[in-house]
């Protein structure tokens, strides 16, 4: 059985003729540089979001830290 991926589904939906050229008649698409850029891209944007994520965890973190030293020290 076939596997489809959600990225399939994204090119039907987008454009079904491009989707059905490249499935069904084995045409290849002729900007391949540009779409590995964009790949390249957008993992390096993923990078920058989770390093993000990670800091505002760590944020959060270091204020609950404070608040109970502070809470601490008042005592």
């Amino acid at each position: 059985m076939r596997v489809i991926r959600a990225s399939e589904i994204g090119e039907y939906v987008y454009c079904h003729r491009a989707w059905w050229l490249r499935a069904a008649q084995g045409y290849e698409s002729a900007n391949v540089r540009e779409l590995e850029e964009g790949t390249a891209a957008h993992r390096r944007h993923g990078r920058v979001v989770g390093a993000a994520l990670a800091l505002r965890a760590l944020a959060l973190v270091l204020w609950l830290a404070a608040l109970v030293v502070l809470f601490v020290s008042l005592r």
